[in-house]
């Protein structure tokens, strides 16, 4: 005879299983350009303005590396790695880095906080109607993507980021202070 309890277990695995699929398509499927960006590609322009009202222009940044990070204030990732992030601008910016946070949630007085609260000097995006992450088909935060100064897409690392990633990735563009 079968335990009803381990029945539902497995009517509710195969649900999942069965429903996965249509989840990894559906993410993959909704921005408004279907194309797939890949590493190598050239990164979609954008302009946008910053919390202080300062214009970003991407086009602006040829010739320099960019971080931009999709990110929503109470990410715990996000809260986590931030100290990465401001780290790496302080030691970098000189150089030409730009470092790009993109808010997707559109939180407000939670958006200042969180720029507050982790003394972030970069600019900060209010990406909220989603049009800078659609361009980068981001579906999931938080997203990094690095950009080479030819503005070639270097990666697009889900989930938190170190040093160490920042370094292999745009270590070449970059010289270290002795």
């Amino acid at each position: 005879m079968l335990n009803p309890n381990n029945y539902k277990a497995s009517v509710c695995r195969l649900l999942i299983l069965a429903c996965l699929p249509l989840l990894l398509f559906t993410s993959c499927s909704s921005s408004k350009n279907n194309k797939k960006l890949r590493i190598g590609d050239v990164a979609p322009p954008f302009t946008a303005l910053d919390l202080q009202g300062q214009k970003i222009i991407l086009n602006a940044y040829i010739g320099k590396p960019v971080v931009l990070r999709f990110f929503y204030p109470n990410c715990r990732y996000c809260r986590a790695d931030t100290a990465v992030f401001n780290q790496y601008y302080r030691e970098f910016k000189d150089q030409g880095l730009l470092i790009v946070y993109l808010d997707t949630a559109a939180r407000g007085e939670d958006l200042q906080k969180f720029v507050d609260d982790l003394k972030i000097k970069f600019p900060v995006i209010s990406d909220a109607r989603k049009e800078v992450a659609d361009k980068y088909r981001v579906n999931l935060v938080p997203q990094t993507i690095v950009l080479s100064p030819q503005h070639r897409i270097l990666a697009a690392i889900l989930g938190g980021v170190s040093r160490e990633q920042l370094d292999s990735l745009l270590g070449k563009f970059l010289v270290k202070k002795q």
